[in-house]
């Protein structure tokens, strides 16, 4: 019996651009290897899959659980069986005889309906092509008009779209990338403005409130915002949590609040390798309190909660059996009852800066600290030894509602409970003594 979209098992694992190694699927054969996800050769499920009533009938299911479906969309390339290939050549990046000699690994000879074409190959500025994909030509006004139409017809079959790679299609990026090879060659003027704003904005005509969120790197989130992505990735709080230190991060999360609100964070997706494998378990715990305890969006991925540690290529569709790990589960079960909170969705955050426990210990400097106020005034404040040694600080949380009174702090983590004076939460502050990578989340409350 063919498998459905509605029974697709909900844990499949895949991940781009990392082959599994055939130990982890020894029985591993022809059929498993599914091809890449992103070289779309149509945005249509397929008909052994359910088709489209099935994905409408996924997308009710979810309504009536108050979750909203999102899907990829890939604006940077197509498969290279495309259909216009044969109907619409003038769409893609189109090369020389000399193109290909120079650089074959970034272009493709086809016969297309209008004759043999020598096509690029999608690419970032960085890498060579992807081999199973032809580059959209984004100075191309037809091509413009094209994915707008194609973005509002998705975007009447879900609530959102996660936009992959979305950097690549902005002007300057695409003209770093491809040149005067990007000049139109049907003679058509060539467009430099940004596609972006004016894509989404028919979207939202069509759809109010539909939801784009961009892949984004190189600095480039903050143009995307300014675009109208409601999210970008925040691989800048990612790359600090691996190798940069406590105040590496703490200078990120300085950034404008607005900024901070519509960044996604994430310890894992389908590029990055498991949380799991990448950190050890105690940095693991700490980098998670901090990534999905900030203001953002919080992306996990597949996979996360359990422990999964294999990453599987996106051209798999299948991948090895692996148990859960009970102390991940447990450790993400306290986390995200930490994540219901109202304060922690409507509240307001702020970092606070940590100082010297007592003169000559520098530990102060692997700290973070930072709150959560609701408007009920309901209070959290999470502070996190982000560090290899034992650490200790003193912290004032400028929180409301504490001279005066007895504080009873109660470490939603571990269940801990600790009573101090109000006035001197207030005034001396808070001292902080915790084990290396060591972490709380403090309920503050007057006893």
């Amino acid at each position: 019996m063919p498998r459905r979209v509605e029974g697709v098992e909900p844990r499949l694992a895949r991940g781009r651009g990392v082959d599994l190694p055939r130990h982890d699927l020894p029985d591993l054969t022809e059929q498993d290897i599914t091809g890449s996800p992103f070289a779309i050769q149509a945005y249509q499920v397929r008909p052994d899959l359910g088709g489209e009533a099935a994905l409408e009938r996924v997308r009710e299911r979810l309504a009536q659980l108050g979750l909203k479906l999102m899907l990829d969309f890939v604006p940077n390339h197509m498969s290279l069986d495309h259909p216009w290939v044969q109907e619409h050549p003038e769409f893609f990046i189109e090369g020389s005889e000399q193109d290909i000699a120079n650089a074959p690994q970034n272009f493709i000879s086809l016969e297309t309906g209008r004759g043999p074409r020598i096509l690029a190959h999608g690419r970032d500025p960085y890498f060579p092509g992807w081999s199973d994909t032809l580059q959209l030509n984004y100075r191309h006004a037809g091509l413009r008009a094209a994915m707008t139409d194609l973005l509002r017809a998705i975007a009447r079959r879900c609530d959102g779209v996660r936009c992959d790679m979305a950097m690549l299609v902005l002007p300057e990026i695409f003209q770093r990338t491809w040149g005067d090879t990007s000049l139109p060659r049907d003679k058509s003027t060539p467009v430099d403005t940004p596609f972006w704003p004016e894509a989404l904005a028919r979207v939202r005509q069509d759809v109010p409130g539909f939801l784009f969120m961009a892949e984004a790197y190189w600095d480039r989130e903050y143009d995307l915002q300014q675009q109208g992505f409601d999210f970008t990735y925040d691989k800048q709080l990612y790359d600090r949590l691996r190798g940069g230190g406590a105040r590496a991060v703490r200078d990120h999360l300085k950034a404008d609040p607005e900024y901070q609100r519509r960044s996604a964070r994430f310890l894992e997706n389908h590029d990055e390798p498991r949380a799991a494998a990448t950190f050890s378990w105690p940095v693991h715990q700490a980098a998670a309190v901090i990534s999905f305890l900030v203001p953002g969006l919080r992306f996990f991925h597949e996979g996360q909660f359990e422990g999964r540690k294999a990453h599987v290529s996106m051209h798999l569709g299948r991948r090895p059996a692996e148990p859960s790990d009970p102390a991940v589960q447990s450790f993400y079960r306290r986390l995200l009852l930490c994540l219901r909170r109202p304060e922690v969705h409507a509240g307001e955050w702020r970092q606070w800066d940590p100082r010297a426990a007592w003169d000559g210990n520098g530990t102060w400097d692997q700290f973070l600290v930072f709150s959560w106020v609701g408007q009920d005034d309901a209070k959290l404040l999470a502070a996190v030894n982000y560090g290899p040694a034992r650490g200790q600080c003193y912290v004032t949380p400028g929180l409301p509602g504490l001279k005066g009174k007895r504080i009873v702090l109660k470490d939603l983590m571990s269940n801990a409970r600790f009573e101090r004076s109000g006035d001197e939460l207030a005034g001396k502050g808070l001292y902080l003594d915790l084990e290396p990578w060591g972490y709380a989340v403090f309920e503050v409350a007057a006893s």
